[in-house]
């Protein structure tokens, strides 16, 4: 049975979006070396597996990636596919410390070590720079922006932007609608379940039954559960 192919929106922008290319050292170059090819259809079958909410296949594919890259003895390879890997979680409303990168910290561009910051929440404003351009306007935005993510076009882009919003509590709720949207444009089931999530949960705080039980239906149909008739 072929696998469905990784839709372009990933392969052809997100990686340009995020800046943190394992390929982007070697750009020059006039033909790929088999690794890079590897690594990065690797790197992306992993990632889209994962929005997917397909694990077994985000394991394997990512052991794969990583297995290309060590070969290389290169830091810099090796750091820029753990943060598209913590990226894809920070999308997800999965707000942990990137520890396969950290390992890397010391020997990682500068640009890099912004980034995992930037994902944590924790990127100084004289730092702001440093990031991929889709991501500078979201960092330094506030939560009364009524368009926080305006301009972001690439849907992971925009994800990670939307996440790092509310992990530093900035995103209002156009952030989370947009990141709604996005998730569900691509059938990205794990970060729209997580995102749905707090739309419910912010409805329910504000006493928006109806919203409320709503937006739980849809978590519901996302999840694949047939509504029986009782």
């Amino acid at each position: 049975m072929m696998k469905p192919p990784v839709p372009r929106s990933f392969t052809a922008t997100t990686s340009l979006a995020l800046g943190m290319l394992l390929l982007s050292a070697c750009s020059n170059t006039p033909k790929a070396a088999d690794w890079q090819l590897e690594a990065k259809g690797a790197m992306d079958r992993s990632v889209t597996a994962y929005l997917e909410g397909n694990t077994r296949i985000e394991s394997a594919e990512l052991t794969r990636a990583r297995t290309q890259l060590s070969s290389t003895g290169r830091a810099d390879a090796m750091a820029g596919a753990e943060l598209l890997h913590c990226a894809a979680r920070v999308a997800s409303l999965v707000f942990e410390a990137c520890a396969a990168f950290e390992a890397l910290r010391i020997d990682a561009p500068e640009t890099q070590r912004a980034y995992a910051d930037y994902l944590r929440g924790q990127l100084a404003p004289t730092k702001v720079a440093l990031l991929p351009a889709s991501q500078q306007a979201a960092a330094g935005r506030s939560a009364d922006d009524g368009k926080p993510l305006q301009g972001i076009d690439d849907p992971l882009s925009l994800l990670v932007a939307a996440g790092v919003l509310l992990e530093t509590g900035k995103a209002n709720p156009a952030t989370i609608t947009q990141a709604v949207d996005a998730a569900s444009s691509q059938g990205w089931r794990r970060p729209l379940l997580a995102w749905l999530g707090v739309q419910a949960q912010r409805a329910a705080l504000a006493g928006q039954t109806s919203e409320a039980e709503r937006l739980q239906r849809r978590i519901k149909l996302v999840q694949n559960e047939t509504l029986q008739p009782k």
